[in-house]
């Protein structure tokens, strides 16, 4: 049986970088190479969101709109999130926006980041997903 992936997308309504995130991803996943993952919207201005927001636990609510990739456990058949490879190393694609400890990434607003989550950052976050799934 193949891994499958849950990415928990978290934004809010009429957020203008919420929406190209929602936009991208959608775009991304709707290639039959991004098959075994799955994407969950979460409005955090909605109790639902907001309550899976808390549960993630990791994300800061001043980098939305965010993302957190996870595995599904057998078991429990819940997401599990997975643990970012490199724990608080930039790359040079996803530079700040990596999540320190789980694999995701969240709207960098400095300068330097430009407040964007590119095609290419979350082309890397996937591969990186299936890369810490492999035996």
């Amino acid at each position: 049986m193949s891994t499958r992936y849950r990415i928990d997308v978290f934004g809010k309504e009429g957020c203008d970088k919420c929406k190209t995130l929602n936009r991208r991803l959608d775009k991304l996943l709707a290639d039959e190479a991004w098959a075994d993952f799955e994407k969950q919207y979460h409005d955090i201005e909605t109790e639902p969101g907001i309550i899976a927001f808390c549960e993630a636990e990791c994300l800061n609510p001043q980098r939305i709109p965010a993302l957190l990739i996870s595995t599904w456990d057998a078991a429990t058949n819940t997401p599990r999130p997975l643990p970012n490879p490199a724990p608080g190393q930039p790359d040079p694609v996803c530079g700040k926006s990596r999540f320190y400890a789980s694999l995701g990434l969240q709207t960098d607003y400095s300068e330097s980041g430009r407040g964007v989550i590119t095609p290419d950052m979350l082309t890397t976050v996937l591969r990186d997903a299936r890369a810490a799934t492999r035996t």
